[in-house]
């Protein structure tokens, strides 16, 4: 079976280049990759800026956060992207996730293992036009990647378990706590909280109270953030565009029904 040495990751944004920075500080040649240079220019100093902070919290020393640096390699080259293990974080459209994976696995050897990230487009699809299925699962971390502890390990239907057992070995070996989770449309952490942000917007739409006491409530409740803190930290257009896909694959199941507000807000610009 394919021993993972080199791991690539697709989309330079908050959470591909937080997965990077989680596959460099566990010893694991790394690379970036995104379409855009700018973005690349971006989580490089994002990434040099957090584990500088770190070194400054006594967290890691100067020496570690320069090994982890040295680790990541930074491309706008597809055709770069030799790995044994290549992670997707990009747009949440199938569309573009089958014209990546395909251009990836034309230049990869057959045992390469393709792993998506995504929030809620089912592994099954997204393998479904794939050569060799049995090696596409989803990998799923949470933001920040770096802090959050959870990752949902994806079977699809033709995923092969042993390679669904490496990954999660692998990831746990990152520090990582593992779920093993079989595939729907958002998963388990996606389709259980999707509530948590659906129901706050309800509340707000219906004027029962703002969005700041809604925050103040769940947050004196127990909760580390608030509905929309969280919305905020995840993004509006990246929670919307989430809520929307699951709607629709659970067939418009009211339930899901995305916020109006919330595609307001997508509307007029905001991220």
């Amino acid at each position: 079976m394919n021993s993972i040495k080199t791991i690539a990751i697709a989309g330079a944004g908050t959470m591909g280049s937080g997965i990077a920075q989680v596959c460099a500080t566990a010893g694991y040649t790394t690379i970036l990759f995104d379409i855009n240079p700018a973005m690349l220019d971006k989580a490089k100093a994002s990434t040099e800026k957090g584990l500088s902070f770190l070194v400054d919290k006594n967290k890691i020393s100067s020496e570690k956060r320069d090994e982890i640096m040295s680790l990541i390699s930074y491309t706008a080259n597809v055709k770069e992207l030799i790995a044994d293990l290549i992670i997707e974080a990009v747009v949440e459209r199938l569309d573009i996730k089958h014209s990546f994976f395909n251009e990836v696995a034309a230049i990869n050897k057959p045992d390469c293992i393709l792993a998506t990230n995504t929030s809620s487009i089912p592994v099954t699809q997204v393998a479904a036009k794939i050569p060799h299925p049995e090696r596409v699962l989803g990998i799923h971390f949470f933001n920040p990647a770096p802090i959050m502890k959870l990752v949902e390990i994806i079977s699809g239907a033709h995923t092969d378990d042993k390679i669904a057992q490496q990954c999660k070995s692998l990831i746990e070996g990152m520090g990582k706590t593992c779920v093993m989770a079989k595939d729907a449309p958002g998963f388990i952490v996606n389709r259980v909280a999707r509530h948590y942000y659906v129901e706050g917007l309800k509340v707000l739409e219906e004027n029962v109270a703002s969005h700041e006491n809604i925050d103040a409530l769940l947050e004196s409740s127990g909760f580390k953030m608030g509905p929309f803190r969280l919305m905020d930290l995840i993004g509006v257009d990246t929670n919307f565009s989430v809520t929307s896909s699951i709607y629709n694959l659970f067939h418009q199941d009211g339930k899901f029904r995305p916020s109006r507000i919330q595609q307001q807000k997508v509307d007029a610009g905001y991220e």
